[in-house]
């Protein structure tokens, strides 16, 4: 069973982020007084401390390339199970990269953190997906939880919004901008860049990886509607089932014509209750100025939500990077350890 302590499983920007914000904010905050006992990656290897780590060290270390088992205590074993079984933490946070297809291995990193014993954090897309009933039963029948505030907008309150908000609300459809990298790369083509400069401007500020098309192909995008679909609608839905089109047709002369008419393209993401079903869809739409998505520009993402009980309720994600998506982890944290934390 787990006792005291976190581990972290990952260490990249949101990771290091995560960790700048525990250090920040634990003055304040008497639950984050919990110290970080492992942390454990693929590129800086692993540390393991029960007694807690020196999350000022391991930045360093981690920002110059260094090997993170020079904290350890002892020899950190390098199998995930058996490192968050040496590790009794109470909790895990896990910020590994996703995977559309299966959502592994984080599936399996969440899973046997349940089994320890351990409550699960995520802000990856992909165990949302693939694994929501069985990762939410599991928790359930473990008396912990499985939360993921970040897989979708980052440090927007979107799920504990929709969790914690709206009780008893059922969701008919919702529509939105939820792809940080195409909505920078259609705004920046709106200033004259062609496809590629976006893209490669993209790529060197960090939002863009390497080979792009997860993105500019709407498979990010697809695995957020999936994921939305999955909690919010109840309904297991892959990606593959998701209509989905890209933004690699939307040329410099289209976006132009667009201009013109005082419109914006954006990839679009949607799902909605119909009659044989849930349709749901990725795709890039020409909006005007009274659509809510339109002044939602470079980095931004909104989403709008339609219900049984209320009007259309929209939420608006300003520019989020890692410490937005790190404040989700953290925000899910403090529900995990203290659920009446005001």
């Amino acid at each position: 069973m787990a006792g005291a302590g976190l581990v972290l499983l990952g260490f990249g920007n949101v990771g290091r982020a995560l960790a700048r914000l525990l250090l920040e904010k634990r003055p304040d905050v008497h639950p984050l007084e919990l110290p970080v006992v492992g942390i454990l990656t693929a590129r800086h290897g692993g540390a393991l401390d029960r007694d807690g780590l020196d999350l000022n060290a391991a930045l360093s270390i981690a920002e110059l390339g260094g090997s993170l088992s020079d904290l350890s205590s002892s020899a950190a074993p390098a199998q995930v199970s058996e490192f968050l079984k040496a590790s009794g933490a109470q909790a895990l946070v896990e910020t590994t990269p996703v995977n559309y297809e299966t959502g592994q291995p984080a599936l399996d990193y969440l899973r046997a953190g349940l089994q320890y014993g351990m409550h699960a954090i995520t802000a990856n897309k992909g165990p949302v997906v693939h694994g929501y009933r069985e990762l939410s039963r599991l928790a359930r029948e473990r008396h912990r939880r499985f939360l993921f505030e970040s897989a979708v907008m980052d440090g927007a309150p979107l799920f504990s919004l929709w969790r914690e908000t709206l009780p008893a609300a059922r969701l008919s459809a919702f529509r939105g901008v939820l792809n940080s990298t195409t909505n920078l790369i259609l705004t920046l083509m709106e200033q004259g860049q062609s496809f590629q400069e976006a893209v490669s401007h993209a790529q060197a500020i960090g939002i863009a990886e390497t080979d792009p098309r997860g993105d500019t192909q709407g498979w990010d995008a697809a695995v957020k509607v999936a994921a939305l679909v999955t909690v919010f609608m109840d309904t297991p839905l892959s990606p593959q089932q998701v209509e989905r089109e890209g933004i690699e047709a939307i040329s410099p002369d289209r976006v132009r014509e667009a201009g013109e008419r005082g419109e914006r393209w954006k990839l679009v993401c949607r799902a909605e209750v119909g009659e044989r079903g849930i349709d749901a869809s990725v795709r890039p739409e020409r909006v005007g100025p009274q659509d809510p998505l339109f002044g939602v520009m470079g980095t931004s993402s909104a989403i709008t939500l339609w219900t049984d009980v209320l009007g259309p309720l929209t939420l608006v994600e300003s520019d989020p990077g890692p410490r937005t998506t790190a404040y989700g982890l953290l925000a899910d944290l403090l529900s995990a350890l203290h659920p009446r934390l005001p």
